[in-house]
């Protein structure tokens, strides 16, 4: 496994290593000991999601806050997608940036997302079916969200937004300046 860095402290891309043969390919998508010592985070990843999507649907900007934050590892296995990550830690140096990635399933690149981050994906191929681990439970009563048109954050979402496909929730989110937030802490796992 490749470790790739990104502007922001512990979100990472990773690259597993693809073995061929004649007859196809293998590899680990997800090994909790190489991921442990590669990227120095003991995640318990305890629940697997898959969505499916086709162009122009934008699922986002979504967290839950503390105590039921969630950390995501988050990969392509159909299509593509821009994958999108925003830091919402308040006192935060990199408070409301955000950090953009085309996942696919030609790159087969995974985005490692640590609490303390919104997240969000707009499918840009006709389909696409994304996977996604998380670390804790889905809670409704913790869950946060940010409009994906917010001007503050400034998204290139790849696609006019006259061509965004929105859940009737996702429509309804705030901007990041009434949004629940978390605060910034270096150790995002203590």
């Amino acid at each position: 496994m490749t470790i790739i860095d990104t502007p922001f402290n512990n979100v990472f891309l990773l690259k597993a290593t693809l073995h061929k043969d004649k007859r196809g390919g293998f590899m680990e998508h997800h090994n909790h000991k190489n991921f442990k010592a590669s990227t120095g985070h003991d995640i318990q990843f305890c629940q697997d999601n898959l969505t499916y999507s086709k162009r122009g649907v934008l699922r986002g900007l979504h967290y839950q806050l503390p105590p039921y934050s969630q950390s995501k590892l988050v990969s392509v296995i159909q299509g593509e997608v821009l994958d999108v990550v925003v830091d919402i830690r308040k006192g935060s140096p990199t408070f409301g940036q955000h950090f953009s990635q085309l996942l696919n399933d030609k790159n087969q690149l995974q985005l490692f997302i640590p609490r303390g981050f919104a997240h969000g994906f707009i499918t840009l191929s006709e389909t696409s079916i994304f996977t996604y681990k998380v670390d804790q439970y889905y809670n409704p009563q913790s869950e946060g969200s940010i409009a994906p048109d917010d001007p503050f954050l400034n998204i290139d979402w790849k696609l006019d937004k006259k061509n965004w496909i929105l859940s009737d929730k996702d429509r309804q989110h705030p901007y990041i300046e009434k949004a629940r937030l978390f605060d910034f802490k270096e150790d995002l796992y203590a």
